[in-house]
């Protein structure tokens, strides 16, 4: 399956019934001259966009009577029970012991069974595998499967289509690589692409200066979801290709975004869905006057009961 405007394209169809249009909205931010248009991908069914990578996976598939299993750190499981859940699929996942309680609860609000086992994603990757070994039940990968990256890649089709004035920069958070994977092919160029990853998880940014997938130790406040120990091997290449720049930011700084975001805007993101924020709200990334900006707040999957104190 080939990862390309056209296959995005299709799946965008063909998920348009079962996916949310999520709202773009203008917000006003401090030291920015123009209103940044701010996707609200956290509203995705599931609460991330891992919703549109998990359909574009099952619709359609042969699955075992086994069902599927898949590893995560949080958002891709709670996307894929749900997707289950939607179509009558047995679902486990595997989630490290570093995982949000909020997340976890998530997942089996959906009907999923988890098993929360070892210290970081790579840990539950590996229970996955050994599991997908002895059943033969179909493998979801988070972020590093043609399908998966296609429809993550319809979130930027969609936010094309709702900036209707344009956007020269688009902005959003690096775990695995899906999702601004997806968003290259679709672009191709045509926006200037950011990544934003923590000091704690820079795998495209060690990645891309070492010219090929690497490993890191990931760590940090938004190693939940943005703790791939690689970044995807099948992204790369796009990276290397449309992928502008990589800015890191610190945890204190997502810490700040989130606050800014719910206190502005009554927005609840997690700290990967508020990591791509971050960077303009700190400065990590310098927005040249007269630029317009797009920012993806991809996740908001958090205990809510943290922002009211």
């Amino acid at each position: 399956m080939k990862i390309s405007q056209a296959t995005i394209a299709e799946a965008f169809e063909n998920l348009t019934p079962f996916v949310r249009r999520t709202p773009v909205i203008d917000v006003e931010v401090p030291g920015i001259e123009v209103p940044v248009a701010v996707k609200l991908e956290l509203l995705q069914y599931s609460g991330s966009f891992k919703a549109r990578g998990a359909f574009a996976n099952l619709l359609g598939a042969s699955v075992p009577d086994a069902g599927v299993a898949a590893a995560s750190g949080g958002n891709h499981g709670a996307a894929v029970a749900y997707v289950a859940g939607v179509l009558g699929i047995p679902a486990r996942i595997f989630v490290p012991e570093i995982s949000a309680p909020a997340k976890i609860a998530k997942i089996k609000s959906y009907g999923a069974e988890v098993v929360v086992d070892g210290e970081n994603y790579g840990a539950a990757l590996a229970n996955c595998q050994e599991f997908l070994a002895e059943t033969g039940a179909l493998s979801l990968h988070a972020y590093d499967a043609p399908a998966t990256i296609i429809g993550q890649g319809t979130m930027a089709a969609e936010f094309e289509t709702q900036v209707f004035d344009g956007v020269d920069t688009v902005l959003m958070a690096v775990g695995g690589g899906g999702l601004i994977g997806g968003a290259a092919a679709w672009y191709e160029g045509a926006v200037k692409l950011v990544g934003v990853e923590t000091e704690g998880c820079p795998t495209l940014h060690n990645a891309l200066a070492a010219g090929e997938p690497v490993q890191i130790t990931p760590q940090g406040l938004a190693a939940d979801s943005l703790g791939a120990s690689q970044i995807g091997e099948l992204m790369f290449p796009l990276a290397q290709k449309y992928v502008s720049v990589v800015t890191l930011v610190e945890d204190e700084d997502i810490r700040k975004a989130q606050e800014w975001l719910w206190r502005n805007l009554r927005i609840i993101a997690e700290p990967g869905g508020a990591t791509a924020f971050s960077a303009l709200l700190s400065g990590a990334y310098k927005v040249a006057g007269g630029e317009r900006v797009g920012v993806v707040i991809c996740g908001g999957n958090t205990d809510p009961t943290l922002f009211g104190k």
